[in-house]
This record gives structure tokens, sequence and C-alpha cells, in this order.
């Protein structure tokens, strides 16, 4: 399909969101945005819990979330047995991080691109039980991956014992080569823990075969399921070094399930799995919906929103676009207050789009989804250029 075609698709995309029309959504990549059929299957799940609770909790429960973590392993490229749901990313990588028996002597290696929740998880825990927490700087712009995993790599000491790192960094919006780290940081005996949140629905998965030991991902980013859906991946292998982060029934299950893994992690007392079970909604409405080429159309329209504020700004961006697919962060003059310009940008022109500051710089993070379009583009490039010659500075 040619250009006009899969832009008029975009533009046809919005009618399936329930966004606020008013607003310009550039900011996708913070919370997520569900389409209507996707929102009315969660809401249909919730309708059914309600209708006959015992039954949907005290006898359906187990094969419902079998079927669910089915389907969101086909998707993955991962066992099913290898995934548990969770509420979001936070709560998966908290599993990990207070599980792992970490002490004085023991380092957890990260880069300085990571994301403030798991930031503070990894220092209250190292301040608790004595290890050391470290984000080795990954400086911009990027180069090759091979560079990356080199820069990144001068981090690791024999006190090394668990590498934390990003697929898809928050505030910098960059796609780190995960797969190259996980691979050096198996031969030499050290854990992996991946923080997924923003690469589900962005980029393609196949967990099975990335081999890292622990892989969390949130799916009401980019795969667009309901708020409260997400996954924790465990490795087989790795899967025994787990604890229950929430002591329920499936701790010496009376009669147990595939596996501890599952058992411990999976049922942790009454609550609402709507937003799990609406999952597979998701994937069918992407599949439908011929994803893949609306993620390239995506990440097109990003380049060129990548291009047109660096050339109002004439700074450099902190890599080409092999190292972002829908989502970027573009650099701002140091001189930007970014107060006002957020009260600019939102307050003014109704365009919702954050403002990060990032190890002293000033970003503009795009997120670019299916249902935006060109004119979404052009009014924050013409806001910010009329922003910026007013002098929004400090």
């Amino acid at each position: 399909m040619g250009d006009c075609g899969i832009i008029e698709r975009m533009d046809a995309l919005k009618r399936y969101f329930l966004l606020d029309p008013t607003v310009t959504f550039l900011n996708h990549g913070s919370f997520g945005a569900t389409p209507r059929p996707v929102f009315r299957a969660y809401q249909r799940w919730q309708r059914e819990l309600e209708r006959q609770p015992v039954e949907f909790l005290g006898r359906r429960f187990t094969g419902l979330m079998r079927s669910a973590r089915q389907a969101l392993g086909e998707y993955l490229g991962a066992a099913a047995d290898n995934l548990v749901y969770t509420t979001n990313v936070t709560v998966a990588l908290n599993i990990v991080a207070r599980s792992l028996d970490l002490g004085p002597g023991d380092e957890v290696l990260a880069s300085d691109h990571e994301y403030g929740a798991l930031d503070r998880t990894w220092r209250f825990l190292a301040q608790e039980r004595g290890f050391r927490y470290i984000n080795h700087p990954v400086p911009t712009p990027l180069a090759a991956p091979q560079a990356f995993v080199e820069t990144f790599w001068r981090g690791v000491t024999p006190r090394t014992r668990v590498i934390f790192l990003s697929h898809i960094t928050s505030p910098t919006a960059l796609i780190f080569p995960v797969e190259a780290v996980v691979r050096r940081a198996r031969q030499e005996g050290i854990l992996t823990v991946i923080d997924g949140a923003h690469a589900p629905g962005q980029i393609p998965l196949r967990l099975d075969e990335l081999g890292a030991d622990f892989y969390g991902g949130n799916l009401h980013k980019w795969l667009c399921a309901p708020k409260g859906a997400g996954f924790l991946y465990a490795r087989p292998e790795a899967q025994p070094l787990l604890k229950p982060l929430v002591v329920s029934w499936g701790y010496q299950a009376e009669t147990p399930g595939p596996s501890r893994f599952i058992d411990e992690q999976e049922w942790t007392g009454t609550r609402d799995i709507a937003a799990f079970l609406a999952a597979p909604e998701a994937i069918r409405f992407q599949e439908e919906h011929h994803w893949a080429q609306v993620r390239a159309a995506c990440h097109a329209l990003l380049r060129e929103t990548v291009e047109r504020v660096c050339a109002l700004t004439g700074l450099q961006p902190l890599a080409d676009e092999t190292w972002y697919a829908q989502m970027a962060a573009i650099p701002l003059p140091d001189s930007t207050d970014l107060t006002r310009l957020r009260a600019h940008l939102y307050d003014e022109a109704r365009i919702e789009v954050p403002l990060i500051s990032w190890q002293g710089r000033k970003l503009l993070r795009v997120s670019i989804q299916g249902y935006n379009t060109r004119r979404d583009v052009d009014k924050l490039v013409k806001m910010l250029a009329s922003v910026l010659r007013g002098g929004v500075s400090a």
C-alpha cells in the first residue's frame, strides 16, 4: 500500500479511539490509549465478573488466565508457562528485584537512561540490603550497537551480579541492543533484568529467543490493551529464583498448577482481571488493522517530526532513526523554560506532549501512534516555532 493509502488508514483509525478530540495527543508513550473494540471487551469481562463473582473467580479463573497467557505467549514468542500477567512493569520488576539474593559486595549495573520508578526500586533495595546500584553513563549521540555494548560494558566489574537495562528507554526513547548485552551477560554468568515497558506493540519480540532471565512489559502502552495490563517473563532456569511479592493461596498450593512460578505469581487474592483477559482482543485489533504497516507509517512520520524540530532548534538528534521506533526524544535549547513551554503547549494549544529534563538536558518526547496524522505534527511544529521565537527561556 502506498503512502497515501496508509495515511488515509491512519486518519480512519482515529474513530476507534476514545481520546478527547479537542486535544492533539502526542503522548501515547505515557499511558497508552485503548481502541473502542478492546475497551468493550474489557467491560464485557468486568460485567461477567459481576454477574457471578464466585463462578468467575472461584471456578473459571485458572482456565481464563491460561487462555490469556497462551494468546500473549504466541504474540511475544514465549511459552505460556514462562509468563504471568501483572498490573504493570513496575510491579513485575519489583517481584524480580525483591526476590534476588543481593547484599554487601554485590553490584547491579544499569544505564543512566532508566525509568525513575525502577531506579527508585533498586536504590531502595540497595539501601536496605547493602549492594550497590550503579547508573553507568551512556552518552549521546549513539553510534553503532556494538559501540553501545562496549561503552556499557565498561561498567561491569567482578562484583556485577545483575544487569538491569531498558529495551526502549523512557526519558530518551532509544532502543537499546539488549540482545547483545543479554548474550554477553549469559557468557559471564550475570543475571539480566530487562525493562520492556515500551516494547510490546512498538517493536517485534521473541522473548524465548532473546534469552533474558527476566523481562517485564506493559501491554497498556503500545499494544493498546486496557490500563492495568502488564506481564513478567521469566526464563525457566531463572524461575526458581523468584519469590511471591504477595503471599496468597498459590504459595504451597494444595492443587499445584503447571509451575510454582505460575502458582505463586498469578493468584494474589481478589482482583479485577478484566484488563488481562482483554489483552488478546488488543492483539487481534492490531492484527486486523495491519499494525506492522501502521507502525512503519508512524515511524516515517516520527522521523519527519524529528527532522523538522531539529531544523527549528539547530540541535543534533540523540541518534539516527535506527535507534527509535514510534517514540523519540528531541533535544531542546538549554535555555528553554520547560514549565512555561508546557503551559504554552497544553494550556494554549491543547497539545499533550511530555517535556523532560534528563541529565541536565531539555527534551521533547513525541509519540506517534496509529491515530496521529501529519496535521498533529504540523500543529506541534508551528506552536514550537512560535514559542521558541518568542524566547521561552529561563
